[in-house]
Order: C-alpha cells, then sequence, then structure tokens
C-alpha cells in the first residue's frame, strides 16, 4: 500500500524511518523526533567540515529525504570551516541540537555509526581522509565495523 501514491516517495521514507529507528536504538531512548535532531545536527557539522566535492560525493549515497535535509540551508561560501579539535566539531552540533539535551559527543558517535552500516566503505574512507584526527577519532573504528583495519 502506497502511503505518498509515488513510490520513490514512499521508498525514501521507508528508508529514512530505518535510519531513525537504527539511530533511535543507538541512542538508548530516543524518540523518532530527537533522532531527526541529532542526525540532522551531525551531518550539518560534517558537511560544513568537508570540501565541497565530499559533501556531494557523501550526499549521492543518502537517501534522498536524508540528503534534503544534510543540504538545508547550506551555503558553500567559506567552506570546509577549519574545525580542526573535537571541542570545536562538537559545539557546532550541540549548536544545533537545541533545545534538546542531547550529549553531542553521544550524538555524533551515533550518527556516525549509522553511517558507518549505510554508506559504502571507500566513501567513509575517503570522509576519514579529509578530517583531523580529532574528528575522526569519533567515527567507529574499523574493527567495529566488522571491517579490519
Amino acid at each position: 500500500m502506497s502511503t505518498t501514491g509515488l513510490e520513490v516517495f514512499d521508498r525514501t521514507l521507508h528508508k529514512t524511518n530505518i535510519w531513525l529507528k537504527d539511530l533511535m536504538e543507538r541512542l538508548d531512548g530516543s524518540d523518532r523526533q530527537e533522532a531527526y535532531v541529532v542526525l540532522r545536527a551531525t551531518l550539518h557539522a560534517l558537511r560544513d567540515r568537508l570540501t565541497i566535492e565530499e559533501v556531494a560525493q557523501f550526499a549521492a549515497q543518502l537517501p534522498m529525504l536524508i540528503r534534503g535535509f544534510y543540504y538545508e540551508g547550506w551555503d558553500p561560501t567559506g567552506k570546509p570551516l577549519k574545525l580542526r579539535h573535537r571541542e570545536e566539531f562538537l559545539t557546532r552540533i550541540s549548536q544545533n541540537l537545541r533545545p534538546h539535551d542531547i550529549d553531542p559527543e553521544q550524538a555524533s558517535r551515533a550518527v556516525f555509526q549509522v553511517l558507518a552500516q549505510r554508506i559504502s566503505e571507500g566513501e567513509i574512507e575517503d570522509i576519514e581522509h579529509v578530517l583531523p584526527s580529532e574528528i575522526r577519532d569519533l567515527w567507529p573504528s574499523k574493527v567495529e565495523q566488522g571491517r579490519p583495519r
């Protein structure tokens, strides 16, 4: 049964709900709204830290609906932001989590775990290569992902 009347929209809604459910489980008790806020805040911080080329390559692997809010409000002028330290990156996430009282490090780690399971290994490696080590360390290790280091 079609929810929207268009298969492409039904498919992206379904995929997005799967991502949100996975994120809710990783956030231990989070509801769908909170999971959406966490996903959006973390994706925006990541997007603003990546090169413009990497932003587009990464976006191509996101479900259409998630890709939409990934790009929402994006201005590529002055990007990538020169966030080099973990605290700078987490502060950027925290600013977009308000008014929700969510730990930005827990949020970023949960989102990165979901991404590591749903984005190609090559794209994850490209992203890790662009990020400074303090931010890269928020990603799950390749051993955790089931891929040998």
